[in-house]
């Protein structure tokens, strides 16, 4: 049950967030660049295992991963604008931004971060 909970209640987010923005994508895009889903999981992380270390963790992974997640916007931005059709434009997207995210946990393994 906990976990149907837990699944029902990111795609009710998710899609309240895709209404708004319907209406106005400046609401639409305040809502999304809330850390929802990262407090939901400390929270889920938190409830399940009570093991503060375990949040920390995950919390300062998330902040060294939102770096290259930022060029996934700037990215699917700047291909829309030139021409690129939507799906080829999320597509080059994605995998830049795995490459990205692949590279800063290269970077923060050797130096001890992760």
């Amino acid at each position: 049950m906990y976990t149907i909970i837990k699944i029902f209640g990111s795609a009710l987010l998710i899609y309240f967030i895709s209404e708004v923005s319907k209406r106005s994508s400046l609401w639409g895009a305040i809502l999304a660049s809330l850390p929802f889903i990262s407090i939901i999981a400390f929270i889920f992380l938190y409830e399940e295992t009570k093991d503060i270390e375990k949040v920390s963790d995950l919390s300062m992974g998330i902040f060294w991963l939102v770096i290259p997640s930022l060029a996934l916007f700037i990215l699917l931005s700047q291909l829309l604008k030139r021409g690129l059709n939507f799906y080829p434009s999320l597509l080059v997207a994605i995998i830049s931004t795995i490459l990205l995210y692949f590279g800063m946990t290269l970077i923060l393994k050797k130096f001890g971060i992760l």
